[in-house]
């Protein structure tokens, strides 16, 4: 009974911990806006904590309570600098733990991925631009503008394959040294 009172209590600990630093980050990412897509990542990257112990349930509450400290203690008026996060970065670890348990074919769990990653960018270049970058009269904006759609999907799935491969090692770095804490 100890052990098992112990267990909850770390993963209790290990998932404030991670909830504490993400909110942290985003908060740092959401006044300084030259750091929100830092902010994004360190925020995924606190995110894995409890996943590096198995602690889903954990990093779900984590998540939950992310969101909704960062919009009370300072982005209420910018929630939606934070549509990101609650759509795709704050998700990412989940899926990936989710992936590696349920021994999902990676290929079929990476188009799903980017998919998923290129309709947030997708969102956001409604929520940010309103469906249109720069001055419509000058040619560049009015390409830009019409094939933006072809430039998010396929830019976005080519930059996710690399981002995917990078969070992947992260998440075996954040594994390892949380394994050490606890011995």
């Amino acid at each position: 009974m100890s052990k098992n009172r112990n267990t909850k209590s770390f993963e209790i600990a290990l998932s404030a911990v991670s909830c504490a630093l993400a909110v942290i980050f985003l908060l740092l990412g959401t006044f300084t806006r030259f750091m929100l897509a830092t902010g994004y990542i360190m925020a995924q990257v606190s995110l894995m904590l409890p996943l590096a112990k198995n602690f889903y349930s954990g990093d779900v509450m984590a998540y939950f309570g992310t969101c909704i400290l960062t919009i009370l203690l300072g982005a209420i008026g910018q929630v939606w600098l934070l549509v990101p996060f609650i759509m795709f970065f704050g998700l990412h670890p989940l899926a990936n733990a989710l992936q590696l348990r349920f021994n999902i074919n990676r290929w079929i769990a990476y188009v799903v991925k980017a998919v998923w990653f290129d309709f947030t960018l997708w969102v956001m270049y409604i929520l940010v631009f309103g469906s249109s970058i720069g001055n419509a009269e000058l040619e560049i904006y009015r390409i830009v503008n019409d094939y933006i759609l072809l430039f998010i999907f396929v830019g976005g799935t080519i930059v996710f394959l690399l981002y995917d491969y990078v969070m992947f090692n992260c998440q075996k770095w954040i594994t390892s040294f949380v394994c050490r804490i606890r011995k």
